[in-house]
């Protein structure tokens, strides 16, 4: 069986399987999930064995994962008799790799946890954050998440289940919709603003420092074709918690041989009139944005779906 949330001994706290990649991931943190100890979410279950009782994680360290990540009981787990978390049997959304735990609410703000920040010449081996007493920060409320990839999985590991998906309410910021409606296709950007942005890409240009993302499809406007690009400066990517893994990632990316997607959230990409490269003093019209976020956005695949 696998879940989504699991009880992390060091924080005493519930994290999801998105929670725990943050961490992971996050270069101002002293956080490895492999010295951690995840229990189970069931207070009562929880309460009824060791604390060697513990649960594994999947692609909680991977960051080109492609199945849906989650938290799993050992051959070793136990379980107390009626917990929820117990049962052996998968569900036919576990067997195809689907998430099903879909958050309602994004929440803007990042999540704060209780760990010491990394020092600037960490030891070889961190030693276990300290168990707080009273965290500060407790989880958020079980339907929401302030992890961009959370919902982002949704959609994707469901994407066949078109009826779910207009279903099921999500909401970031004022606005609130379903994943259907929320999650744009690029080509159509110009039909609702503050959603979430995606398609597949056609090209990552490397500018050593900065990136930009080409989409292959392109908007139509004033009865005309144009290209949609997105930039990541050099200021933000060098500024961001999480560079290492978001630099593995693009250049994964640029390397890959694979369809990727790119999902945004954040920015609009607005109709904008730049030079051209031939001729400097002719320019040309491009739908452009530059992201302002790298928590809201993601590089990935979207498995099962068919090229049109």
């Amino acid at each position: 069986m696998k879940f989504d949330k699991a009880y992390c001994l060091s924080l005493a706290d519930k994290l999801s399987i998105y929670d725990v990649r943050e961490l992971n991931f996050d270069e101002t943190l002293a956080f490895d999930s492999t010295h951690e100890h995840f229990l189970c979410p069931d207070d009562a279950c929880r309460a009824a064995f060791p604390q060697s009782n513990v649960l594994g994680t999947f692609n909680a360290r991977n960051v080109n994962y492609v199945r849906t990540p989650h938290f799993k009981n050992l051959p070793a787990t136990l379980h107390r008799e009626g917990c929820p978390y117990g049962q052996r049997k998968n569900s036919a959304a576990e067997e195809e790799n689907r998430e099903e735990h879909f958050p309602s609410e994004l929440l803007l703000t990042r999540r704060q946890y209780s760990l010491p920040p990394t020092p600037a010449n960490p030891p070889a081996a961190l030693p276990p954050p300290p168990r707080p007493t009273e965290p500060q920060e407790r989880s958020p409320a079980p339907d929401k998440t302030s992890v961009f990839a959370h919902p982002v999985e949704c959609f994707v590991s469901n994407i066949g289940d078109k009826d779910l998906l207009k279903r099921m309410p999500l909401k970031i910021g004022e606005q609130t919709a379903t994943y259907w409606t929320f999650f744009k296709k690029v080509e159509y950007l110009q039909d609702n603003k503050g959603l979430i942005y995606w398609g597949r890409i056609k090209e990552i240009k490397d500018y050593t420092s900065s990136f930009r993302i080409d989409f292959e499809k392109k908007v139509w406007a004033d009865k005309k074709p144009h290209s949609v690009n997105i930039y990541l400066s050099k200021r933000l990517i060098e500024g961001y918690r999480k560079r290492k893994a978001f630099l593995e990632e693009i250049k994964y990316a640029i390397d890959s041989q694979r369809e990727l997607y790119c999902f945004f959230y954040g920015v609009t990409p607005q109709l904008k009139q730049v030079p051209s490269k031939k001729n400097p003093q002719q320019t040309f019209a491009v739908f452009s944005a530059d992201i302002d976020n790298l928590d809201h956005l993601i590089i990935r695949e979207v498995p099962g779906l068919e090229r049109s």
